[in-house]
């Protein structure tokens, strides 16, 4: 890990460099995201220290542990890898070590993948989403010609987690302090509008069952389903492990 920067109280951003960071491949999308790998605490092992003693552990048997981030940003040249934490206390395991990692540190991850990058042709973009999903809508902001048009819906719980997110002038950035158990506010949001009905493409991802009641207000709104990419990046009450493996049952489904 090369630096640590604390966005907001909620918000840390690390700067992973080195060798394995070169190796990194940039598939081009904006919501592209890695695996990092941990090892379960609860194993009682010592946490592999890079890809090489990930394998190894793996081989011997021991629980190894993935995480699901989003790249916030990749420099080719200076072969950095930016990626944004939401940090919430001791819970879980890759949040804890983001607060208090160190440069130096080394973390082992797999990828890219993702599905998204905005149309630079569309005539309207809508981007909706909480702060796990904050670093992919910043990459398509950045990724937006100067000429593009749309809105943003970003949902945060406190006026302290606001940061600063250039956008093209004809893009409108509207933060909504909501109450975190209010699974409806940022559907509600969405559905207030604007809304241009020509040739429009959405992003919207974050808490599950706030993804679905917004993807409830795509459907009333007739937004065609091959202009929209929509998934929950998590879910109230669930680890990660728990969240993917609910994502094969009719709870974990966003269109139903």
């Amino acid at each position: 890990m090369v630096s640590r920067v604390q966005l907001s109280p909620g918000l840390v951003r690390l700067t992973l460099g080195g060798e394995g960071a070169r190796q990194f491949q940039d598939n081009g999308l904006t919501d592209k995201y890695v695996k990092l790998l941990f090892t379960d605490p609860s194993s009682g092992q010592e946490a592999p220290r890079g890809v090489e003693h990930w394998r190894a552990a793996l081989s011997a048997g021991h629980p190894v542990v993935r995480r699901t981030y989003t790249v916030r940003a990749y420099d080719a040249a200076r072969a950095e890898l930016t990626i944004d934490f939401v940090v919430h206390g001791d819970a879980g395991i890759a949040a804890p070590w983001a607060a208090h990692a160190s440069p130096g540190e080394v973390v082992a991850a797999v990828g890219p993948g993702g599905g998204y990058a905005p149309r630079p042709d569309a005539v309207w973009h809508l981007l909706a989403g909480d702060l796990t999903a904050l670093p992919a809508i910043a990459a398509a902001l950045e990724a937006l010609p100067g000429e593009a048009r749309g809105l943003v819906h970003l949902e945060i719980h406190d006026l302290a987690e606001k940061i600063a997110l250039p956008a093209p002038p004809g893009v409108e950035v509207r933060w909504l302090v909501a109450d975190p158990q209010d699974v409806g506010a940022l559907a509600g949001a969405v559905d207030s509008g604007p809304w241009e009905s020509r040739d429009i493409q959405v992003f919207a991802h974050g808490e599950r069952e706030s993804i679905k009641a917004v993807r409830r207000v795509l459907r009333q709104r007739e937004v065609p389903r091959d202009a929209i990419s929509i998934s929950g990046y998590w879910a109230r009450g669930r680890t990660e492990d728990a969240f993917q493996a609910e994502k094969r049952e009719p709870i974990g489904k966003i269109d139903d």
